[in-house]
């Protein structure tokens, strides 16, 4: 794979075979690595509890973490909503609990600006870091997003942002959303990788 430096000189000047210059393939291995270490920890927070839980393939959004036990699906019969916007049923809807911001009471509700479910297409609960990565990489399955817009989007999204700031009693994502926005950032300069399958 020829570097873009590399492809520019080409362009530039005709050159025979012995004359090109080499590609260092060690700069390449370790722009992998590095995008990889970043992707380490950025698939942390992606798939740590306070963004899977709503990253669902199904209707039901799912109440775990240290402080729940065991894994269940969310109370009171909560679902993504028949017309499919995320935001539950018309009887119930998300923000009938779920305020414009935390309750101050223990385990009490969260709350973030428009609090729904992920669209289905963006559900990666229990995937695999693999499958977490070919998914945000696929503006099919990420919101038509590119890499600069997720990075945008986690860092300046409130709702995002409630990952970090959860409320009493609730573990937060790993570092910050400035940090996973850097580290996301990092990533994609690396050329993106994505850990094998």
């Amino acid at each position: 794979m020829l570097t873009a430096a590399v492809i520019a000189v080409l362009a530039a000047s005709p050159v025979h075979a012995q004359d090109a210059p080499a590609v260092d393939d060690d700069a390449i291995a370790v722009d992998r690595e590095k995008g990889l270490a970043e992707w380490d920890g950025i698939v942390a927070v992606l798939s740590h509890p306070r963004c899977a839980n709503c990253h669902v393939e199904d209707a039901y959004p799912r109440w775990s973490g240290p402080h729940y036990g065991a894994t269940r699906l969310h109370a009171f019969n909560i679902t993504r909503g028949e017309d499919g916007s995320g935001f539950g049923n018309a009887a119930l809807r998300c923000n009938s609990c779920h305020f414009s911001s935390n309750s101050s009471k223990l385990h009490g509700p969260p709350g973030a600006p428009l609090w729904p479910l992920a669209p289905a297409e963006m559900a990666w609960w229990q995937k695999s870091s693999a499958e977490i990565c070919a998914q945000i990489k696929d503006p099919e399955r990420n919101g038509a997003r590119t890499l600069e817009d997720i990075a945008a989007h986690v860092r300046d999204d409130p709702l995002v942002g409630w990952g970090w700031n959860p409320g009493p009693g609730r573990e937060p994502a790993p570092g910050s959303a400035e940090d996973t926005f850097r580290a996301i950032e990092r990533w994609a300069a690396a050329g993106a990788p994505c850990p094998a399958g």
